[in-house]
C-alpha cells in the first residue's frame, strides 16, 4: 500500500489522503478503481477503493517489430524513447500528461490524433485483446479491467514538426491546476464554445472556476474543493442543457458518490 495525498498528487490539486494498493502482478482487481498519474481525476472526500500499477509495468521495449509499453509508463518517458529511436506516431504525447494505461482507457489525444490510431492490442487479466475487438471512439474505450501492457506497430520517421504543433496547441491551455478538458466535445460542436455561450467562461464558485481563457478547463485557483468543482460541473450541465438542449458528457473522471450531492443529475 502507498499513501497518496491527492491535493499534491492529482493535477487538479483536490482530494483526500488515502491508502492506494500497488499492483505488481496480473489478476482480477475488479474491486478497485485504478488510478494512474491522476491527470484527469477529480477525487471526492469518500473515494472507492483505489489501486495503481507498480514499477513492474513501467517499461518500454521493442519485440518482433512491435513496441510494447507497460501500463504504468509515463507519457514523457514514452516520448523520449520514440524520439531517440526515430519511431513515429507518438508525437501527440508532447505535453500530454498521464500513463499509458490511462491514456488507452480514455483513447486520449488531440483532435484526430488518438492513442487508438496506431494501437495493435492490449493485455488485461484475460490476456491479449486485439484493437478490432475493442469498442472505442472519441475519448472513449470500452475496456474491462486493467491495461497492463499495450502493443503498437513500429513505424520509423519521428515528426518534429508535428511535435512542435502539439506543443503550441497545448501551450495555449490555462496555466492553473486542472484535470484537462472538463467535458467531451458533443458531436458536431465544441464544449468550450457551448460553455462560453452559456456565459460560463471565467465563472467561479469559491476557488474553482471555468478558465477565462478556455471555458472547458475547470481550474483550481488555489485551495479549491471537490464540492466547489461539482457545483460548477452541475451548473454547466444545467445551463448548456437549458440553452442548447445538449447533455454535456464529462471527459474528466470523477471518483465519488451520488450521496454527497443528491441533487446532481448524473452519477458522480
Amino acid at each position: 500500500m502507498k499513501t497518496i495525498d491527492f491535493r499534491t498528487y492529482s493535477s487538479i490539486k483536490i482530494g483526500p489522503k488515502v491508502q492506494v494498493k500497488i499492483i505488481n502482478d496480473i489478476q482480477d482487481y475488479s474491486e478497485f478503481t485504478i488510478i494512474g498519474g491522476a491527470n484527469n481525476l477529480l477525487v471526492s472526500p469518500t473515494p472507492p477503493k483505489l489501486a495503481m500499477l507498480g514499477k513492474k509495468f513501467d517499461f518500454i521495449k521493442e519485440k518482433d517489430g512491435f513496441l510494447h509499453i507497460g501500463g504504468a509508463m509515463p507519457s514523457g518517458k514514452i516520448l523520449s524513447h520514440v524520439k531517440k529511436n526515430d519511431i513515429a506516431n507518438f508525437e501527440l504525447m508532447q505535453k500530454l500528461p498521464g500513463t499509458l494505461g490511462g491514456m488507452v482507457h480514455m483513447n486520449a489525444g488531440l483532435k484526430q490524433w488518438e492513442i487508438f490510431n496506431h494501437l495493435v492490442a492490449i493485455k488485461t487479466d484475460i490476456g491479449w485483446i486485439k484493437k478490432s475487438d475493442i469498442e472505442h471512439g472519441y475519448r472513449y474505450a470500452n475496456i474491462k479491467g486493467i491495461v497492463y501492457e499495450a502493443k503498437f506497430q513500429i513505424q520509423n520517421g519521428f515528426d518534429f514538426e508535428l511535435l512542435e504543433m502539439f506543443k503550441k496547441l497545448r501551450d495555449n491551455q490555462p496555466n492553473f491546476p486542472s484535470a484537462g478538458s472538463c467535458f467531451k466535445n458533443p458531436k458536431g460542436n465544441f464544449a468550450g464554445k457551448l460553455l462560453d455561450e452559456a456565459e460560463l467562461k471565467g465563472f467561479k464558485v469559491g476557488n474553482m472556476a471555468f478558465s477565462s481563457s478556455h471555458a472547458n478547463f475547470l481550474i483550481n485557483l488555489g485551495g479549491g474543493t471537490y464540492k466547489e468543482a461539482i457545483t460548477l460541473i452541475e451548473e454547466a450541465k444545467n445551463r448548456v442543457f437549458e440553452k442548447f438542449n445538449i447533455n454535456l458528457e464529462l471527459e474528466i473522471k470523477v471518483l465519488g458518490h451520488t450521496i454527497d450531492f443528491p441533487n446532481v443529475p448524473f452519477p458522480i
